[in-house]
């Protein structure tokens, strides 16, 4: 599982440049399967990633395309999917998202995620424990008819408030 540790983020992008241009020789954004969410308003920036939870909402494609992998990533088979957008739905966290008919999700690079290695201020970390899933049942009824965008918007500021609260009672103190 990738976790990470938000107080170190800057922002950079530089998990999704790298994660983008493993997966397709390309740099963009689009094409990442971490995206780094920028709460402008409240000095956050928040890498969000598939937490290979426990509920594993995705793996209820109707045309049984994904499957767990030995390290508990996430598989999506190419021949399989009809880019229906079940997944992407069903995810609560917008982990995952269709971009040019396939789904992108983390698969943790075969063991060596790219995402971790290009963090140069260490706020991304791999932890191949599976057993540490999380459960995102909390955020599953608030996310629903929100966008991929819009329910890692939701993630981020949920996820974050607590650290926001300390960083402005520090300032106070």
């Amino acid at each position: 599982m990738i976790t990470l540790e938000l107080a170190r983020c800057s922002g950079c992008s530089r998990c999704e440049v790298n994660c983008s241009f493993f997966h397709s020789g390309k740099i963009g954004r689009s094409g990442a399967r971490i995206k780094v969410v920028k709460i402008e308003d409240i000095g956050i920036d928040y890498p969000l990633v598939c937490q290979q939870c426990s509920e594993r909402y995705c793996t209820k494609c109707p045309e049984k395309a994904i499957e767990i992998g030995a390290l508990g990533q996430i598989i999506v088979s190419p021949t399989l999917c009809t880019a229906c957008g079940t997944c992407e739905t069903l995810c609560p966290i917008g982990a995952i998202e269709l971009y040019e008919e396939i789904p992108l999700v983390c698969d943790l690079c075969g063991g060596d995620p790219r995402c971790v290695k290009a963090c140069t201020l260490d706020a991304i970390h791999y932890e191949p424990d599976v057993s540490a899933a999380v459960s995102l049942k909390a955020f599953k009824k608030a996310s629903r008819g929100l966008s991929p965008e819009g329910k890692r918007l939701s993630h981020a500021l949920t996820l974050s408030r607590e650290l926001r609260d300390s960083w402005v009672a520090g300032r106070r103190a």
